[in-house]
């Protein structure tokens, strides 16, 4: 008698290797109560076929023919398919999901291997008469010790489709590389969070065809050797719910620097980067990087001045601690990496080694990436109109204050970020940092893992000395799909008593941001341009102990020039097919400490003076300012134009000039006025921001 809707028959093609009384079928759960009938076994996968195939599949004639195969664990393994078409095959995947753990095949008492052909033809019958036909049609093969498997052979391999632009991996950060699809995150409507970054591929490609855009660019090469070095990655591979991709990492780049007596500059990096998938869920990356460089006077000069205790000569802005390579290079390996889980569209958690940044300009004052990677755990969750971020790092300090027995200390940031669209066009955000040391065995607090925003921050608040707290806000309003403005305001230790006395108190430690980018200006495909002003005032990211400032590896966690500081900055940003070009000016006022021996007061730019320091004092408590001391100008103009060799790998060639004038208002023998001319040219990996313009 026919069901409702189609029923299930299961035909087969009957073939059993060396069958004898020694031989035993897997057994069910359900079939334990009588292990002696092999046709339980093949009974219940029918079973298992009726009630849960997808009945719009079985209507129309067709036939299904699959091999499986149950390890010595008693999990069913699918290997190979055969269908009318992609639906029925991950149909019959689904189905095959479901089975639960069997105990396994024997032979001789012995727990085997064993595989089976299973033929269905749809559509499904249910009478006795072809139940009895599907408990006898598996075709079996036993394997034991002696013998030669053939999963090996089995493994399928597809042809590479680009299968990270559909994932969740994180596309690394690099502004020019963002620029390329920056005009479509920022349209009015779209319901995302574009502040919090890196982006992975699955964020973006709501907006933007990264495949389609990447064929556009494609060159026509058929062989090998043309296709690595221009359009595909140098190894790629894709299989049935995996995918894998390497490609070299090159950073060799040349230059002088006119005003210099040194050689010239060269960097010369080698490195490689994998990425991976398995699964719709697990992704991950890694980069490392072996590199030796020299590079203009003004920078060397200022990697030196973040040097570690212990020996190291320098710490490189935005890469790490440097060994001394030669008599005036730098060694300088790094390595980033990161591993993500997408438990679903609402939720991610990520293991990196790595930089984060927060914001829609070129600066963060909140949260920046011109630091060293550090170790961090993030948590994402997306819904509504909201995203929530937690990431929780753990950071170190190389000063000499902080530094026993050759060991640097450790010290830990917890940073909650919650963004919320308002409206189609406004976007507003809150920010909360805590920072707290390893003193007193402490280690990783777990009350820090406490994912409610601002509620360290108003524990802190009251007891300072236990850790250092900043509060923020950022928000971007879209005018039109053209054109944004975006800012910032940073909180640390705020003072709400003095700001309304309007004394200009050194307590009143807050920064600022506002820009705006004109995506398509004039319009003109893929130009975008941009202008934004910064300004932090003294003493922000400092705190009352060294160790709990707002710094990683001697280096601002905030925005790259630290405090006590003006800035304003124009970028403008073109791309066509594989050509690309940018320039960038900006000019700010920045306050140092003098340097001569005839002042020791402390105007508020170092990070690492304790803002209450008794050696160091503070000048006065009232009328600060930003750029206080011993005021500096700083003019820089940076202009880089290049090709792409490799999209797949980012691998550009380019040239770079950088003009820097350097105007302190006290010179000295450690503090002297300087003009720089820097020229470069070179072949780079680009997967990070290098920032030179300090």
């Amino acid at each position: 008698m026919k069901k409702i809707l189609s029923t299930i028959v299961i035909l087969f093609s009957l073939s059993v290797f060396s069958q004898n009384n020694s031989e035993k079928l897997p057994i069910f759960e359900n079939c334990k109560a009588k292990p002696e009938d092999d046709t339980c076994f093949f009974a219940t996968i029918q079973d298992n076929f009726k009630q849960n195939f997808n009945k719009q599949y079985t209507a129309e004639k067709s036939t299904i023919i699959a091999l499986f195969a149950v390890d010595t664990l008693g999990k069913f393994d699918l290997l190979y398919i055969d269908a009318a078409s992609d639906e029925i095959k991950n149909e019959t995947k689904r189905v095959f999901s479901l089975l639960p753990t069997v105990e396994p095949a024997t032979y001789n008492g012995k727990k085997v291997y064993a595989k089976y052909t299973l033929k269905v033809n749809f559509p499904f019958s249910d009478d006795d008469r072809t139940k009895k036909i599907a408990e006898n049609a598996y075709h079996t093969e036993k394997i034991t010790a002696q013998t030669e498997l053939k999963e090996f052979d089995d493994i399928v391999y597809k042809k590479f489709e680009n299968p990270q632009f559909k994932s969740g991996l994180n596309i690394p950060f690099n502004h020019q590389k963002y620029a390329e699809f920056e005009a479509y995150m920022n349209q009015v409507g779209a319901n995302n969070h574009t502040a919090e970054k890196p982006y992975s591929y699955q964020d973006v490609a709501r907006y933007y065809d990264f495949e389609k855009n990447f064929q556009a660019k494609a060159m026509k090469k058929t062989s090998w050797f043309g296709r690595k070095i221009w359009n595909e990655n140098l190894v790629q591979m894709q299989g049935d719910g995996y995918w894998f991709l390497m490609n070299l990492i090159l950073d060799m780049r040349g230059g002088k620097d006119f005003d210099s007596e040194l050689q010239n500059t060269f960097v010369n990096t080698r490195g490689l980067n994998i990425q991976a998938g398995l699964g719709k869920n697990i992704t991950f990356t890694t980069s490392i990087y072996e590199s030796q460089g020299r590079f203009a006077d003004y920078y060397n000069a200022y990697a030196v001045s973040l040097k570690p205790s212990g020996g190291n000569p320098a710490t490189v802005p935005g890469v790490g601690i440097a060994k001394q390579f030669r008599t005036d290079a730098f060694d300088f390996p790094m390595a980033e990496a990161n591993i993500k889980f997408t438990a679903s569209r609402f939720f991610d958690v990520q293991l990196g080694y790595g930089r984060n940044f927060i914001g829609d300009g070129y600066r963060s004052i909140i949260q920046g990436d011109a630091t060293s990677p550090y170790p961090f755990i993030k948590f994402n969750t997306t819904f509504w109109k909201i995203k929530y971020t937690n990431t929780y790092m753990f950071l170190r300090d190389i000063t000499p204050e902080n530094t026993a027995e050759g060991t640097y200390a450790s010290k830990y940031m917890a940073n909650h970020y919650l963004s919320y669209n308002l409206t189609k066009k406004w976007n507003l955000g809150l920010f909360e940092s805590v920072v707290w040391s390893n003193t007193n065995g402490r280690g990783f607090d777990p009350n820090f893992i406490n994912p409610i925003i601002f509620y360290r921050a108003v524990e802190f608040a009251s007891s300072p000395k236990s850790g250092n707290a900043l509060l923020g806000i950022t928000s971007k309003y879209k005018f039109n799909s053209k054109f944004s403005a975006y800012g910032q305001f940073l909180i640390d230790e705020f003072s709400v008593g003095d700001v309304s006395k309007g004394n200009k108190s050194w307590k009143n430690k807050f920064g600022y941001q506002i820009g705006a980018k004109y995506f398509n200006a004039f319009n003109i495909e893929n130009l975008t341009l941009q202008a934004e002003y910064n300004i932090v005032r003294p003493y922000v990211y400092s705190h009352s102990a060294t160790l709990t400032n707002y710094t990683h590896n001697n280096q601002s966690m905030g925005h790259a020039w630290g405090a006590n500081f003006k800035e304003l900055i124009g970028i403008a940003r073109y791309s066509k097919n594989r050509y690309f070009a940018q320039a960038k000016l900006i000019y700010g006022k920045k306050g140092f400490d003098y340097t001569d021996g005839t002042n020791n007061y402390n105007y508020g730019g170092n990070l690492f003076i304790p803002y209450d320091s008794d050696t160091n004092p503070r000048p006065y408590d009232e009328g600060a300012f930003a750029g206080q001391g011993n005021t500096t100008t700083i003019l820089i103009g940076d202009f880089t134009a290049g090709y792409i060799i490799n999209p797949s790998s980012n691998l550009k060639v380019f040239a770079n000039i950088i003009h820097r004038s350097f105007d302190p208002t006290k010179a000295s023998p450690t503090f002297e006025k300087s003009n720089t001319t820097w020229v470069s040219v070179g072949i780079s990996t680009d997967l990070f921001n290098w920032y030179f313009d300090y």
